[in-house]
């Protein structure tokens, strides 16, 4: 399932109204291996790199985001969303990864 219908389907917002104005760039570069809007960018194109960047796990830009985007896109919700997305894909990574019971032995 794409990172777009997954924010969707968790949240009810819709990143394809982001323009990538950047507006939404927040002033924590320490806390940021990529810009809130190139985040925003990478899910619109469907990159795992947004499951896996600094900004995403950020507590201080997540609670940041609120508000962030004047078009109204909840970023707040939206960060949230990917950060259960990459656990989800992580825990089902690490599942392929476990040997199953015939191969015990």
């Amino acid at each position: 399932m794409s990172l777009r219908r997954v924010v969707k389907l968790a949240t009810g917002q819709d990143v394809n109204l982001c323009h990538a104005c950047f507006d939404c760039d927040l002033p924590l570069s320490d806390e940021m291996d990529i810009p809130l809007g190139s985040l925003i960018q990478l899910v619109l194109q469907n990159d795992e790199e947004a499951l896996h960047c600094r900004t995403l796990w950020s507590d201080p830009v997540l609670e940041a985001s609120r508000g962030a985007c004047k078009r109204g896109l909840d970023l707040h919700a939206v960060l949230l969303a990917l950060r259960e997305e990459s656990r989800r894909r992580i825990g089902l990574y690490e599942q392929r990864k476990m040997p199953s019971c015939a191969d015990k032995s």
